[in-house]
């Protein structure tokens, strides 16, 4: 809570009455609350601002000293660790050198402003996502992509300062399009969502996001996020559209869903809290009508559960991104399915019987949602797990094999999309990462 009121631009020291969590579960005694009002008058007509200053200048460098530099580099992750600034991997210290190449990945001032990382509201500039990056282990030409996820977390209607401290465990999907993602080695295809040596980027962007988000937001583990799990919150996830497996005639991800134009460089970024893969393909000789259909019909029976994370995101967000393999976008386009067609196709086939929806207590939640159109969706037998059909995702990636599709369930108020700005040298930064890790093109690639 502290860290929530930071954010919103309150005082940190705000007079605050904590109870036991026994006080927030279901049939519980909340008598404590009467008796204990007069700490609530006081908070309300009493409480004073500490009006304590921030300090002004840069923070000093701080000196790390060992037998050799072994000794020193595991001095200074200890440090991190004990400072709270770590994620319990090893990190790259953030030397001044090591910041400064990583600076040269954007044209921008290391002292532009960003904006404020939600929950605690600290200010965030370009030096400050090199620093993250470079703790991480990113490289240069990594930069530009993380600035834009950043500039796009830190957008007003992601509703991030909530989702950093509340417990449902959200975390960012940042979808890459654009010949970026090839260019410094993004994945798209097998393995996207997991570590990849040949194809690294991803990994690093998504733990500097996850260092930003701990370091200058606040979002502690049972401190500042109150997530119960935290799957997936070592690294996020950062990947890319899979465009050329995309059928001819389907849009991009970016180009359909923000109007960026096809071959520019983006980002969208959406919030999950889960990844789950659904078998897709058929077990025997089906023939490939029959498999395509049977496989929409697993998936949305997937989607179709009274779990109400999507909620967050009724009206204008998503209640999830489906990822299917180029392949299987190639066969679906062959039987005339199209990106929009499937999305109709979910939005009929994913909704949920009121009776179930009773079953699960799921009223509840929607009544008290804030927005009346969301409430109003109760009317609808079956109902519908968002409001429209363009809300749901599909995203072309993965590996070329038809068995699998993979689900990240939504928990995303808007999905907001980002221009990628690249420095003038960035040619540069892929030469010499081609010389740093060996050759970079699909035809060096295993």
């Amino acid at each position: 809570m502290k860290n929530a009121i930071s954010g919103l631009g309150l005082a940190p020291e705000s007079s605050m009455i904590t109870f036991p969590i026994d006080m927030f579960l279901p049939g519980s005694d909340i008598s404590a609350i009467e008796t204990r009002k007069r700490e609530f008058y006081n908070g309300l007509t009493k409480w004073q601002p500490e009006h304590r200053q921030a300090a002004g200048g840069v923070a000093p460098l701080i000196s790390v000293e060992g037998a050799d530099y072994e000794a020193a580099l595991d001095r200074a992750n200890d440090l991190m660790i004990t400072n709270l600034w770590g994620d319990g991997l090893p990190l790259r210290p953030a030397t001044p050198a090591r910041v400064d190449r990583t600076l040269r990945g954007t044209a921008l001032p290391r002292t532009h402003v960003i904006g404020k990382f939600p929950p605690r509201g600290g200010v965030t500039t370009v030096e400050t996502c090199a620093i993250a990056l470079a703790m991480a282990g990113g490289r240069p030409e990594y930069l530009p992509v993380l600035i834009a996820a950043v500039e796009a977390f830190l957008h007003p209607e992601t509703n991030a300062e909530q989702l950093q401290a509340a417990s449902g465990g959200a975390y960012p999907v940042v979808i890459v399009n654009g010949p970026i993602a090839k260019q410094i080695r993004l994945n798209s295809g097998f393995g996207c969502l997991g570590p990849d040596p040949q194809r690294p980027a991803g990994a690093s962007i998504g733990r500097a996001l996850r260092l930003l988000q701990q370091n200058v937001g606040g979002a502690l583990p049972g401190i500042g996020a109150m997530a119960n799990y935290g799957s997936m919150r070592y690294t996020n996830i950062v990947f890319a559209e899979d465009e050329d497996n995309l059928p001819a005639d389907w849009p991009t991800h970016g180009s359909e869903r923000h109007g960026f134009a096809r071959g520019a460089n983006s980002i969208s970024l959406a919030f999950s809290n889960s990844a789950t893969n659904i078998r897709r393909r058929g077990a025997k000789k089906e023939t490939p009508e029959e498999d395509t259909i049977q496989g929409m019909h697993r998936m949305a029976d997937f989607m179709r559960t009274p779990n109400l994370t999507n909620l967050l995101g009724y009206q204008q967000g998503t209640p999830g991104i489906l990822l299917i393999p180029g392949v299987v976008a190639q066969t679906m386009a062959r039987l005339g399915w199209t990106k929009p067609k499937m999305r109709e196709f979910f939005f009929e086939h994913s909704r949920i019987p009121i009776k179930d929806l009773v079953r699960a207590g799921g009223p509840a939640w929607i009544e008290q949602d804030p927005d009346p159109k969301t409430q109003a969706s109760l009317k609808l037998d079956p109902w519908p797990l968002t409001a429209k059909a363009e809300n749901f995702i599909i995203i072309v990636a993965g590996g070329g094999h038809p068995t699998n599709s993979h689900w990240l369930q939504g928990y995303s108020p808007r999905v907001i999309g980002q221009e990628i700005r690249l420095p003038e040298t960035f040619d540069q930064l892929l030469i010499e990462a081609d010389r740093d890790l060996g050759c970079g093109s699909e035809a060096c690639m295993i």
